[in-house]
């Protein structure tokens, strides 16, 4: 199994949108970088993925699943780029913010990182548990 990071402005599209978007989940859609859609074109169902917020934030909040794979997206004219639906599965009990994720040497590869711009990217299992246990309460 491969994990994910997806990242959305959460004046776009949020969490508490996600959230509210029920057990049917949302399409996740409006990706225009090639990197990013060949990843999206990878996700299987049942995947998780962090759910990122960009540009305000900057920290992973919650966990989506992915419920069905990819499909041509229909926000694109030119039909070269694909979406994929996910549902909400959890919410962190505290947001891992960017910097703290830097900070940590054990994820610094992460392309979170090293491709900031990148809106889909995978995640190691290692660094996913770290994160994950990152964003608990202990």
């Amino acid at each position: 199994m491969t994990y994910w990071l997806l990242k959305s402005e959460p004046d776009v599209w949020s969490i508490d949108q996600q959230i509210k978007a029920g057990s049917k989940g949302a399409v996740w859609d409006g990706v225009r970088n090639y990197q990013a859609r060949n990843n999206l074109k990878k996700m299987k169902v049942g995947e998780r993925c962090f759910f990122y917020h960009s540009n305000i934030g900057k920290e992973i909040v919650g966990i989506v699943e992915v419920t069905k794979e990819a499909f041509p997206d229909k926000t694109d004219k030119n039909n070269k780029f694909f979406a994929v639906q996910v549902r909400f599965v959890e919410k962190l009990e505290k947001p891992v913010s960017l910097e703290s994720i830097k900070k940590n040497k054990k994820i610094s590869h992460l392309k979170l990182i090293t491709q900031s711009r990148l809106s889909v990217m995978s995640i190691d299992y290692k660094s996913w548990k770290i994160i994950y246990n990152m964003g608990k309460i202990k």
